[in-house]
C-alpha cells in the first residue's frame, strides 16, 4: 500500500469511528430510562471501536508517525518556551 491509500483508510476509519460515536451518542437514553440496546449490541460497538483503534495505530506505525509526537507542516518548532512559575514563599 502507498501512503496516498493509507490516508484514505486512515479518512475511512475517522468518519466510521465519527459516525459509530454519533450513533452511540443518539441512542444513549436519559437517565432513568432504559437503555434500547441489547447487550450484545453494545459489546460489538465496543468490538468495533477497539478494531478501528488498532487498525488507526497499524496505519500509524506503516505511515511512520511517532506516537505522542507533533506533526509540523513546515518543519519549524514552535518558538515559545515554557516557564515554571513558583509563588514566592509568605512572610511570616
Amino acid at each position: 500500500m502507498d501512503k496516498e491509500e493509507l490516508s484514505k483508510e486512515q479518512r475511512i476509519l475517522r468518519l466510521m469511528r465519527r459516525t459509530l460515536g454519533n450513533v452511540v451518542k443518539d441512542v444513549t437514553p436519559r437517565s432513568g430510562r432504559p437503555n434500547p440496546l441489547s447487550e450484545e449490541t453494545i459489546l460489538d460497538i465496543r468490538d468495533c471501536f477497539a478494531l478501528i483503534s488498532e487498525r488507526e495505530r497499524e496505519l500509524s506505525e506503516a505511515l511512520e508517525f511517532g506516537q505522542a509526537k507533533p506533526y509540523f507542516v513546515d518543519g519549524e518548532k514552535p518558538k515559545s518556551n515554557v516557564i515554571s512559575i513558583v509563588k514566592p514563599p509568605k512572610d511570616k
